[in-house]
C-alpha cells in the first residue's frame, strides 16, 4: 500500500530536512574549527621538539673495560 501525503506532510517532512541540513552544517564548521586547533597545536609540538632536541647536551659514556 502506498501512503499518500498531504502537502502539509510534505512541507513538514522538507522542513524537518532543511533544519538537520543546517544542523549538520554547523557541525561540520565546528569540526573544521576544531581540526585547525588541532593542526596548529600539532605544528607547534613539532617546532618545541626540534627545539628540544637542539639543545640536548650529549654527555660522553665511559667506556667499558675487560676484567
Amino acid at each position: 500500500m502506498s501512503k499518500r501525503y498531504t502537502k502539509a506532510d510534505l512541507e513538514e517532512i522538507i522542513y524537518n530536512q532543511l533544519e538537520n541540513l543546517n544542523a549538520m552544517h554547523d557541525l561540520l564548521g565546528i569540526m573544521k574549527l576544531q581540526n585547525d586547533l588541532i593542526q596548529n597545536i600539532n605544528q607547534k609540538l613539532r617546532e618545541e621538539i626540534g627545539q628540544f632536541k637542539g639543545q640536548q647536551v650529549m654527555y660522553p659514556t665511559r667506556k667499558k673495560t675487560k676484567s
